[in-house]
């Protein structure tokens, strides 16, 4: 398997993983890394955008219409040149067609990748920690090594943030600031990438809040 790489994952739909997975994915680009986007289920819209972004196409990872075996060995083809592969998962972490089968959780399980979730902390500080203590807990087999928070409002609020992770014994990666921009030029599907003024921000704002590197060495 890859060694460099991991799953964007989210508590929810609505709570920025699109817009982060996008704009890490312009990050490392821009830096001159080779990334190899993947998306979780048969979604083909946000696989343009990846491959928009990454200049190489992004691959869809399913365990509902493919084998376990299938989607490793996609994985393995697609990723084998890359300098990181990032997964964009869907809907929420464990939402599957049956429970958590199909879900973004299962792909992470059976691709053996860590889970970095992102959590959208708009309107709460400390409250986030059985939230995030939840997802750590809930299955062992589903390594999540570190949160990604959005829409925070302040550097006081983030060290709040900070405070939970740390009590929690999970590396916080970072945060994405609340920006009334990057809100603006959300659309139902994500961030539209082709406004180049957003995504610009975006990639600023991730490269200064959020621990790039660190992902990278996943």
């Amino acid at each position: 398997m890859i060694k460099h790489g991991f799953l964007i994952g989210a508590p929810t739909s609505g709570s920025g993983k699109t817009t982060i997975a996008r704009g890490l994915m312009a990050l490392f680009t821009l830096k001159g890394y080779r990334v190899q986007p993947f998306k979780c289920g048969p979604d083909y819209i946000d696989t343009k955008f990846h491959a928009a972004v990454c200049g190489r196409p992004s691959i869809n990872l399913d365990t509902f219409m493919a084998s376990d075996d299938h989607v490793r060995e996609l994985y393995d083809s697609y990723g084998k040149d890359a300098d990181v592969c990032v997964v964009e998962g869907m809907m929420g972490l464990f939402d599957g067609y049956d429970r958590d089968k199909g879900s973004s959780a299962e792909v992470a399980r059976v691709l053996d990748v860590p889970v970095v979730l992102v959590v959208d902390a708009k309107s709460a500080a400390y409250s986030m920690a059985p939230l995030i203590q939840g997802f750590l807990n809930f299955r062992h087999d589903v390594r999540v090594s570190g949160v990604i928070f959005n829409r925070v409002g302040s550097s006081r609020h983030f060290a709040m943030l900070e405070q939970v992770c740390e009590d929690l014994g999970v590396e916080c990666y970072g945060y994405l600031p609340k920006n009334a921009s990057l809100e603006q030029g959300s659309r139902y599907l994500g961030l539209d990438f082709s406004e180049k003024a957003e995504s610009g921000l975006l990639v600023q704002l991730l490269e200064n809040n959020v621990k790039w590197q660190r992902l990278l060495a996943l």
